[in-house]
């Protein structure tokens, strides 16, 4: 699975779902900071951590995780939320 995830620094929310998500050995991740390219911080500002699937067609956003998922917990949700 290719994700991407739209973050910033500072921000604990991402930097606890990025923790969780780096311990799923199916991932690979891409972390892109909001704060290098305008299009994204327009786009996210007030959205992040945004999740979203790398797709031949592009990129498909993924709903947002809560934060007291367990890594066995997200792992279950992505699966339900990522198109093969």
């Amino acid at each position: 699975m290719d994700l991407i995830v739209y973050s910033k620094p500072g921000c604990h929310l991402c930097e606890g779902l990025i923790e969780k998500l780096q311990q799923i050995k199916t991932l690979n991740l891409e972390i892109r900071d909001i704060t290098t390219q305008p299009d994204w911080f327009n786009a996210y500002q007030y959205e992040i951590p945004v999740l979203s699937q790398k797709t031949p067609e592009g990129e498909k956003q993924i709903p947002r995780p809560s934060p007291r998922l367990s890594v066995t917990q997200l792992e279950q949700f992505l699966q339900k939320h990522i198109t093969a």
